[in-house]
């Protein structure tokens, strides 16, 4: 007999929602940083459990579910494949001697007081240039960890300047995937989406970088600089240290601003790194391996477990050995688990209908241009939380709101603008959303460890509906009919 199909309640929609908050909070106040490592995974498994016996009862078939739940992996496949090709590319650049070098000059130049400003500065440059925060992270992120631990800097306010600049420089370039997809959902051009996006991301970027001045001359101690000195011994003393490692990251940095595909140049950015390896660390690749005497089989086995699993150079510096050590494509699995599992949760609650019904009640609370804007940024937020993917947190919002904001006389780029400030950037924000778990893992520290120091995440979509509610820089269109428009 053929099942009868009926929209779903709102009561039932939010009922997995709540269901998965507040397992999650228990799971973060029992486990603590630990929650990552299986029972965030298993709190998902539940509540994706609870969104198939509401969307069943509903009417929806398990056929439909489980569509729903292969189209939102295949989804985040590209993510998790480079998510281990990044593990890959730390354990060959920790090897050749690529990060060690990055600290060691980075150390030279850089002090704690300016350390969070200039970290986000640079991150957001290497992120504009190259259109993607995850191999900013993944690279120069992981050596401004590096250096900023060396000066004795809290790992959250040093994730957090980092993450900053990141998703800024990501949410601005040409390049990134974010930035072209926003303006398609709404339906304007990707150039005046990016100009458009000026008028709040640079405050919003302006007023960051203040706050990490400010902060870095008021709670940070300049008590690291005494103890750089045998930091720098200690690197120089085991690695082989020189400016031509520098070419593996510019290889890299090249690759992705010519356009070449994130997986394709990461490969060659691990893979490099493995040649380096045998080129300029022979002595490390033999300490990695076990071998002594045969360095050819020493090389084949110090380079497979540079990509495969944990690897770490023993120094005669307690700190620098904390630093020098990673976990290779083992150790992004519980990340690539969690993504897994977020996406059946939010695959489910998409091919139910329950995502759609409501977000459909928060359209009827947008009344105004103001509350329209509001109800948009929160709408992105909630789908980073719920559907954890951030292409999810753009291009659903972008379908439901297009329409609306047209009727309203609003031009597309205001839509596509607060898509991004909403949910690009808020996506690092959540611990089992792809950008959150993947940044998370990749720096080795727990979201909500940096969450409250990602200054200009938390600010970008506050910005935005501060200019709907204060009608700043709002572009309507000449006609509702056409997509002509002129700036307000």
């Amino acid at each position: 007999m053929a099942r009868i199909k009926r929209p779903p309640t709102l009561t039932e929609a939010l009922t997995p929602v709540v269901f998965l908050t507040a397992l999650i909070s228990i799971n973060v106040f029992i486990f603590g940083d630990d929650s990552l490592s299986g029972s965030n995974q298993m709190v998902l498994i539940l509540s994706a459990t609870v969104a198939a016996i509401v969307s069943f009862a509903s009417g929806t078939s398990w056929e439909e579910l489980h569509n729903g739940i292969v189209r939102s992996i295949g989804s985040a496949m590209s993510a998790i494949l480079i998510l281990l090709l990044i593990g890959s590319l730390a354990g060959t650049w920790l090897l050749s001697g690529i990060v060690p070098a990055m600290i060691y000059y980075g150390l030279q130049i850089l002090n704690p007081t300016i350390f969070l400003l200039a970290a986000c500065l640079v991150s957001a440059i290497v992120s504009l240039a190259t259109g993607s925060s995850w191999s900013t992270v993944a690279t120069l992120g992981v050596a401004l960890l590096g250096i900023g631990r060396a000066l004795g800097l809290p790992d959250g306010m040093i994730g957090g300047a980092i993450i900053s600049g990141a998703y800024f420089g990501d949410k601005m370039s040409p390049l990134s995937d974010t930035t072209n997809l926003a303006p398609a959902m709404a339906g304007t051009d990707l150039f005046t989406h990016v100009r458009y996006m000026v008028y709040t991301t640079a405050p919003t970027f302006i007023i960051t970088l203040v706050i990490y001045l400010v902060v870095g001359f008021v709670r940070v101690q300049p008590d690291g600089l005494e103890d750089i000195q045998p930091i720098l011994s200690a690197i120089k003393g085991t690695f082989n240290i020189t400016p031509f490692l520098f070419i593996v990251p510019v290889l890299v940095i090249t690759l992705i601003v010519k356009k070449v595909p994130a997986l394709p140049a990461l490969l060659a950015g691990t893979l490099a790194g493995a040649l380096f390896a045998l080129i300029f660390q022979p002595q490390i690749v033999e300490q990695v391996s076990g071998i002594n005497g045969k360095f050819h089989v020493a090389a084949y086995v110090a380079i497979m477990k540079s990509m495969y699993t944990n690897i770490s150079v023993n120094t005669d510096h307690e700190m620098v050995n904390s630093l020098l050590q990673t976990g290779g494509m083992r150790g992004m699995l519980n990340t690539v688990w969690l993504i897994i599992c977020a996406m059946i949760f939010g695959g489910i609650m998409e091919a139910g209908g329950l995502l759609q019904r409501i977000t459909r009640a928060v359209i009827r609370w947008a009344y105004n241009q103001g509350s329209l804007i509001a109800s948009t940024a929160a709408t992105c937020i909630f789908f980073n939380i719920t559907a954890s993917d951030q292409y999810l947190a753009i291009v659903v919002p972008g379908r439901m709101f297009a329409d609306t904001y047209r009727e309203r006389g609003l031009a597309p780029q205001n839509l596509s603008r607060t898509l991004e400030d909403s949910g690009t950037v808020t996506s690092v924000l959540v611990p089992w959303n792809t950008c959150g778990a993947t940044q998370s893992t990749v720096l080795g520290i727990p979201t909500l460890t940096y969450l409250p120091y990602c200054f200009f995440n938390i600010i970008s979509p506050v910005m935005t509906v501060f200019f709907g509610v204060m009608n700043i820089k709002i572009a309507r269109l000449v006609n509702k009919s056409d997509e002509k428009n002129v700036q307000n």
